[in-house]
Parts: C-alpha cells; sequence; structure tokens
C-alpha cells in the first residue's frame, strides 16, 4: 500500500515538482546566504572574498530564474521535437553561473572548469542549430521553401564570395558553417588543457612560445565563421522565424556564447599589457586571474538578465 502511494506520488510529478522546488530555493538562502555573509565579514580586508560574496548573489539570482523557466518547459512538454532542445539551451545559464563563481573561487583551478563550460558551449550551438531547422521543418520542407525565395547574397566582409544557391546547398553550408563550432571547441579545449598540464599553456599570454595566442586564434576564426553563418541563415528565413519572436533567441546565444569569447580575449590582452594591473593596483599575476574571473561574474549576470527580460524561450 505505501508502495503503491509513493508510485502514485511520483507520477503526480507535475503537481508538486515546483513547489518542491521553491522550497528547496528558500531553504538554500536561509542556510548559505549568512555563511557567506559570515564569511564575507571575517575576511573583510580580502578583496577576493568581498568578490566571492557579490558573486555567490549573482548565481543565487541566475539559478531560480533558469531552473523556473526549464521546470515550465518540462510540466508543459507539448513540443518535444522544440522543447528539449530549448531545455538544453536554458542550462548553460546556470552552468555558467555557477563556473564563474567557481573560477572566481579558485582561479587557479578554473581552466579545468572553464573546459567543460566550453564543450557545452559547443552543445548549446548544436542545440540551437538542431531548434531553427525543427521549427522551420515543422509545416514545411525548408529547402523547397528556400528555392522559391529570392538569393540571398553575402555581407560584409565576405560579400565579395559566390553566393550560395537557394535550397539545399544554402541549408547545408549554413549548417556545416554553425556546427563545425561545435567539433572545433572540444578539440581546442581538450589540447589546452593538455598543454596546461604540460605546462605550455600560457593563459593571457600572448607570446608566440605558448599555445594560448593560437588557440585564441583558430576559436575566433570558427567562432567567426558560426556567427556570419546563424546571421545568414536568420537573414534567408526571417519571415518564416517571425512567429517564435527570433530577436531574443538570438541575442542571447550570441552574448553568452560569442560576446563573452570575445570579452575574455579583450580582458587577456588588458592582462597581457598590464592595464588591469595598473587600474587595480595589482603586482601579483594570480590575482589578475581573480579580477578576470569577476569580470566574467558580471558578463553572465548580465547575460542572465537579458534573457529574462525578453522571455526568448517562454511560449
Amino acid at each position: 500500500m505505501c508502495a503503491r502511494s509513493i508510485t502514485t506520488c511520483f507520477r503526480q510529478w507535475r503537481l508538486w515538482i515546483r513547489p518542491f522546488l521553491i522550497a528547496l530555493y528558500v531553504i538554500l538562502i536561509v542556510i548559505l546566504v549568512p555563511l557567506l555573509i559570515v564569511h564575507s565579514l571575517n575576511n573583510k580586508s580580502n578583496k577576493s572574498v568581498q568578490a566571492e560574496l557579490i558573486g555567490g548573489g549573482f548565481v543565487l539570482l541566475a539559478l531560480p530564474i533558469s531552473i523556473w523557466q526549464i521546470t515550465q518547459h518540462v510540466v508543459h512538454y507539448t513540443k518535444p521535437y522544440l522543447q528539449k532542445h530549448i531545455i538544453r539551451v536554458l542550462w548553460m545559464v546556470p552552468i555558467y553561473a555557477l563556473n564563474a563563481w567557481i573560477g572566481l573561487m579558485f582561479p587557479e583551478q578554473s581552466i579545468y572548469v572553464d573546459s567543460l563550460r566550453e564543450c557545452y558551449e559547443a552543445y548549446v550551438i548544436y542545440n540551437f542549430m538542431k531548434y531553427l531547422l525543427n521549427y522551420l521543418n515543422e509545416d514545411h520542407d525548408l529547402e523547397a521553401v528556400l528555392e522559391s525565395k529570392p538569393q540571398v547574397y553575402h555581407i560584409f566582409p565576405l560579400c565579395c564570395l559566390t553566393p550560395w544557391e537557394m535550397g539545399r546547398e544554402f541549408v547545408h553550408n549554413c549548417k556545416h558553417g554553425i556546427l563545425q563550432y561545435t567539433v572545433v571547441r572540444p578539440i581546442t579545449t581538450v589540447i589546452s588543457m593538455i598543454c596546461e598540464l604540460n605546462g605550455v599553456y600560457g593563459e593571457s599570454d600572448f607570446s608566440p612560445k605558448v599555445a594560448f595566442p593560437y588557440m585564441i586564434a583558430i576559436n575566433n576564426f570558427s567562432q567567426f565563421v558560426a556567427m556570419y553563418c546563424l546571421v545568414l541563415f536568420y537573414k534567408a528565413n526571417r519571415a518564416e522565424l517571425k512567429p517564435m519572436k527570433p530577436i531574443g533567441k538570438f541575442l542571447c546565444i550570441k552574448a553568452v556564447v560569442f560576446f563573452s569569447f570575445f570579452q575574455g580575449v579583450i580582458i587577456n590582452i588588458l592582462v597581457y599589457c598590464g592595464v588591469i594591473s595598473n587600474i587595480f593596483n595589482i603586482s601579483d599575476p594570480g590575482k589578475e586571474k581573480i579580477m578576470s574571473s569577476i569580470l566574467q561574474v558580471s558578463i553572465v549576470y548580465y547575460c542572465i538578465i537579458l534573457e529574462y527580460s525578453n522571455n526568448p524561450f517562454i511560449f
């Protein structure tokens, strides 16, 4: 009898999952916030501890926003072919937030956590592309629709290239141009980890003797190709994508995945040139990594607010 009641309760999980998550979050706040405040008060002179407190606050704001949206999709799972990709994309918000906070607290080990996040970035791009293709192929054959459309030409700075023929060639080139990033990023991440373990990675060092500038160049080129193909794909299917309010979705993907990468590159250049050291009066190279992590937390929180304010994945 007891086993049957438990089974019935689990079958009705849609009725209690949201109140359960709210209660769990309240308990987390009640326990974790006082601990963070006490830890911060005991280390008033330590700037990194103060930054950890602020970063922890951002994480505690990010988690309920993203988890609530994920739960809403799971409870109202009416379009699995679309929502499974939406849920996977939404998971990048807590992953980014926790990654930034962990990197803030343990800057020396952040490269290993960053590597996992970077692999998930590639997975997010894959799911976003699959989401767009499934949406566009829901009622019509995308390739056939594109064949009847006017030719879409390349945009600056590749406007001199021969345009891709509308239809199969256009979809094929856009898809592979976007998805190549899902292959390149994990490969460069693994290479970076191997180089770090052998002491030749040289994070924030643009010397030709270390691997860091080469990895940045490869990732930069791969991201440019993916972003360009994504914009071109949107340009060709703007009318069909209009009902799903694509602007917020494109902004989120670009801001969280692409723009945060370029911000990281800019920060590394500023660290290498000594600009951050002069502004914040930092002489210890280890503390420069802490300052870089602080700025990573700020961009992650900005992207969370951007996603929440536009509600891009709520139907």
